[in-house]
């Protein structure tokens, strides 16, 4: 749980003679590896990892492990964006889990997830609710932060912001008052986040994303800091910071898809399209929509429709637009954001900044602004803007 030595005890741990009849365990070496692969962003390697100890176990027979890394196996998919398999793993552990009383709580709760994700909202609460009173009755603090971590997620997808503000509130001071600082352990502090500025807190909703922010970056959790980013560009939105927040989300978008997290990818892809809604520029959920369908993930699919067909709100008051280029049509998204900032009199450092991409890519892209446009520097570019035709 975030300590910085952990991945070199694991793997002295793994060289030392392995006892056949542990291996494979639950508890075992191999399966806090997986963990450790889950956390640190690497779900494929978690994947192939977490299936040949399903498949070891299930051959020994040992149900405890097996129902173990079942809720396994449904985590690295729901991670993954694969709802529906997600939610099919997630099910039959939680039948096992039923059948042999071993683990029930935690399958519920891992269940709940897959079901907010990929099935039946209300079929995900009634689960989160069991978790957690199960979890008070035992007066298991640990897991009664998971189950409220995975009650608030079902709320969110529900619509129902304030229960979500409540449920991860008390996840937040549990895991306080548990020492638990890495923030992969539970990847709740975005949805609280986002659920705050629904609600108007956006001065908590910074809050939770600078504390987080900092261990994410202490621990280098890739996808923990993109989804703080969308959630900060929700907050930037709330501001009035329109052309920022989505820039920000057009970048997440990116870094949530090369990390493989295909339903945060959705998810940014969708809250992007919610800013563009009555802005110029691309309004369709398209986009959202295709990447939800990918993941099967139904429940989000239902709210791009609820958005898509309901009638955009006003838009908020957002600065007087930068001159626009003669053939900005004709440029790729990004082109077009590079090309706005020059006309600003952005330096290519300030526009990395601004989009959250390196130096290099911004050079890259300005050669390709220029070629389109049949131009040869920055300068030609404001010459465009103004209306004047390049030396």
């Amino acid at each position: 749980m975030g300590h910085p030595d952990a991945p070199l005890t694991i793997k002295r741990a793994l060289k030392e003679p392995q006892d056949p009849r542990v291996a494979c365990h639950h508890n075992g070496a191999g399966s806090a590896r997986f963990r450790w692969l889950v956390m640190s962003d690497q779900l494929p390697e978690a994947r192939a990892t977490i299936t040949a100890l399903l498949r070891e176990v299930r051959r020994r027979g040992s149900v405890e492990s097996e129902v173990h890394f079942l809720r396994g196996f449904a985590e690295t998919e729901l991670r993954s964006g694969h709802c529906g398999r997600a939610l099919d793993l997630a099910r039959e552990g939680l039948r096992l889990a039923r059948d042999s009383g071993i683990g029930q709580t935690a399958s519920a709760m891992l269940t709940a997830l897959a079901e907010a994700s990929g099935g039946d909202v209300d079929e995900a609460l009634a689960l989160a609710r069991e978790a957690v009173e199960h979890a008070e009755e035992d007066g298991d603090q640990m897991y009664l932060s998971r189950a409220l971590g995975a009650l608030g997620y079902a709320q969110l997808v529900a619509g129902d912001a304030h229960g979500t503000v409540r449920s991860l509130r008390r996840v937040r001071e549990l895991e306080q008052a548990l020492g638990v600082t890495d923030p992969a352990r539970g990847r709740w502090h975005g949805d609280l986040a986002e659920a705050l500025v629904r609600i108007g807190e956006s001065a908590e909703a910074q809050d939770v994303i600078d504390v987080t922010r900092e261990r994410a970056l202490r621990l280098g959790r890739e996808s923990v800091l993109a989804v703080l980013d969308r959630a900060e560009a929700l907050v930037r939105a709330e501001r009035g910071e329109h052309d920022a927040a989505v820039a920000q989300l057009t970048s997440v978008q990116y870094r949530l898809a090369k990390l493989g997290y295909g339903l945060e990818e959705a998810r940014a892809a969708f809250a992007l399209a919610s800013l563009r809604t009555g802005q110029p520029g691309p309004t369709s959920y398209d986009e959202a929509t295709r990447l939800f369908r990918r993941c099967r993930a139904l429940p989000w699919l239902r709210q791009v429709d609820e958005a898509a067909v309901a009638r955009p709100p006003e838009p908020a008051p957002v600065p007087t637009p930068a001159p626009t280029l003669e053939g900005l049509d004709g440029l790729a998204s990004m082109e077009r954001q590079v090309a706005a900032l020059v006309m600003e009199g952005a330096t290519n450092r300030e526009i990395a900044a601004r989009l959250f991409i390196s130096v290099k890519t911004v050079e890259a892209t300005l050669t390709r602004v220029y070629r389109k446009l049949g131009i040869r520097s920055r300068v030609d570019i404001v010459r465009l803007a103004a209306g004047r035709r390049p030396n």
